[in-house]
């Protein structure tokens, strides 16, 4: 295994820079972590060395040919670890993917088990719900269900099939924890476009006015959201598979091609070839702990700023970095998105969906743009082999089943895709911002310049209820910045916080100079009003926004990047705390007390809002 990578030459100099600064800050954790998964990795497959009743459970439930060839130890035995469900859109498909898998894999030479599933909940159902409570910590326990999967030393590579939110992240947190593993992630694609997203958001804010009636309003949205797969706005499902490919864990291609194609088929039946020939028993042998490395963490740093993707990964990626020895920063982000331009406009940001995104040019384009620009590593481990260039190419059927070819070296539509020398916006669709009430986030692409610097009064409320109520009597007057607070990891959860979004847009929309300010989150469908969110201290954890009164006049400002209440110093750190997050007794129901000790364990968002590796706040 290799040690540290050293920045690429020719890449931008701020590229190189904050990569050379995360590889040192890193080096002891990493030097552990690679030291670790090299003692994993001894050659030959770890159920070698299980005693005979330990392996005869491990095949007891497996075909005659499966268990002459796991006793011989002779073929490698991939573990499939799926977050099916048939409920959810985005995960429907994966139903008949292990099957289709394994003969992939026996293709190949190879032996696959269904290891274990993961919980896979959907935010869009959750949004304003208890539910939303268990969101953010349900990527912990995917994390520990995927490590169980993997925990009986049966396997030589692995399949993980996730899609959305939270799964996709934790199931990588899990799989780096068996980082001597070679693993692919199998997407499950894009549902085909319904209803335009700009349509979907004028009835949102049609309701919101009591303007449409629900009726209206849920055709609108079934007319969006109206089949299998993933919902087709760039939140953070979809910048999941984009993470996902730029840093070398998808085949080439194959994060937007809708379910239920002959492409999709094809591209799953490949990843399972592939796998196959990257174990220990092969000539090519890829582990995952070696492929996530400094280059390709800032890699995905890079292509979520570039596209304007979803605000939660600035807590996924410090968390994945995290799993892998890696000690990634808001700063380091910052920096980053002050040299990334914005390249793409996809809904929350644009009009467009993933679909048009993808038939533009998609992430092949961005890819090959950003290389050329030197924006991004080109020099890292993929799961197809050495250098990101690969990921230029896309996915075509062929008589053998998919082969790659050049892809598109000009945007197809430069509406929705541009290059770095025709950008959207110089930099990034991401903003750290910090003050004196502490660091926090906020998705820019999607908030006109005109509305990125706000100074008000606060308006402050401790539940997401309480700021509807006031919209719906009328006491919401004149400009404001609204003060969320109590809402974030240790408080209850860190919920998001999207019914916020369409009365916000109202008022903007009248004319009103408004911000959102708050400890919780907003995530990848984050809209035009601007929000600071993510804040860290939390309120609960005693930090400055617990000190904040209605009337205190705030500055929101995404230009300098700043977050501040006008209050002195002093005064401020005088004031008692008031308000409160929920108690003991209060946060039941809907499963909540279940979490209550990851409530109890979890480090600030800065830090990955993880319960693995808490910080002090």
């Amino acid at each position: 295994m290799t040690d540290a990578p050293t920045p690429t030459a020719d890449v931008h100099p701020v590229l190189a820079a904050v990569t050379e600064r995360i590889i040192e800050r890193s080096r002891p954790e990493r030097t552990i972590y690679l030291d670790r998964i090299r003692q994993a990795a001894d050659r030959g497959p770890a159920r070698g060395k299980l005693a005979c009743a330990n392996l005869a459970h491990g095949f007891a439930a497996s075909g005659p040919a499966d268990k002459k060839a796991l006793r011989a130890f002779v073929k490698p035995n991939i573990a499939i670890v799926s977050s099916y469900n048939d409920m959810l859109s985005a995960h429907q498909p994966f139903e008949h993917f292990p099957r289709q898998l394994k003969a992939a894999v026996m293709e190949a030479g190879g032996i696959a088990q269904f290891a274990g599933g993961v919980p896979a909940m959907c935010d869009g159902i959750t949004q304003g719900r208890d539910g939303m409570q268990l969101s953010l910590f349900s990527r912990d326990v995917i994390a520990m269900a995927t490590a169980i999967g993997l925990s009986h030393d049966m396997f030589d590579g692995a399949l993980m099939l996730g899609v959305c939110d939270k799964i996709v992240p934790g199931m990588l947190i899990g799989a780096l924890g068996f980082g001597h593993l070679p693993t692919i992630f199998v997407p499950a694609g894009p549902m085909t476009s319904g209803l335009p997203n700009n349509e979907k958001s004028r009835v949102r804010q049609l309701y919101a006015e009591g303007k449409a009636d629900r009726e209206q309003l849920l055709d609108a949205e079934a007319a969006s959201y109206h089949g299998v797969g993933t919902c087709t706005f760039f939140g953070t499902a979809n910048s999941n598979q984009l993470l996902m490919e730029v840093m070398g864990l998808h085949l080439p291609g194959s994060s937007f091609v809708n379910p239920g194609t002959p492409l999709r088929e094809a591209l799953t039946w490949e990843a399972g070839k592939r796998v196959t020939g990257l174990t220990s028993l092969g000539d090519d042998y890829t582990p995952v702990g070696e492929v996530v490395d400094e280059k390709a963490v800032v890699n995905g740093c890079v292509a979520l700023l570039a596209t304007g993707g979803s605000t939660n990964h600035t807590m996924h990626l410090v968390a994945i970095a995290r799993a892998a020895g890696i000690t990634l920063t808001w700063d380091d982000l910052s920096e980053l998105s002050a040299v990334v331009p914005l390249l793409a406009r996809i809904y929350p940001n644009g009009s467009a969906d993933v679909n048009h995104f993808h038939a533009a040019g998609g992430l092949g384009y961005v890819v090959s743009s950003m290389l050329d620009a030197g924006l991004l590593h080109e020099d890292v481990k993929t799961v197809v082999g050495a250098g990101l260039r690969r990921y230029t190419e896309e996915p075509k059927l062929s008589g053998e089943g998919v082969e790659w070819q050049p892809g598109t070296r000009i945007s197809l539509d430069t509406s929705v895709l541009r290059g770095p020398e025709d950008p959207f916006d110089v930099n990034g669709g991401l903003k750290m911002l910090t003050g004196n009430l502490g660091s926090c986030v906020m998705k820019t692409s999607a908030v006109h310049p005109d509305h990125r610097v706000v100074t008000a009064p606060a308006r402050v409320f401790d539940d997401q209820l309480d700021f509807l109520a006031a919209f719906e009597a009328g006491t919401l007057t004149g400009d404001f910045v609204a003060v969320l607070r109590y809402q974030g990891p240790r408080a209850n959860g860190m919920p998001e916080l999207h019914k916020l979004t369409p009365v916000l847009g109202v008022l903007q929309d009248q004319g009103r100079k408004v911000a959102l300010v708050t400890d919780g989150r907003m995530s990848g469908a984050s809209g035009k009003v601007p929000a600071a969110i993510h804040l860290t201290p939390e309120a609960a954890a005693d930090g400055p926004l617990a000190r904040v009164r209605d009337g205190d006049v705030l500055t929101v400002d995404a230009v300098t990047g700043s977050v501040n209440v006008h209050v002195g110093d002093e005064e401020l750190a005088a004031r008692p705390a008031t308000g409160r997050a929920l108690s003991a007794d209060e946060w039941v129901g809907t499963g909540r007390e279940l979490f209550a000790g990851l409530r109890a364990a979890v480090g600030p968002a800065t830090q990955g809002a993880s319960v693995f590796h808490p910080q002090p706040v």
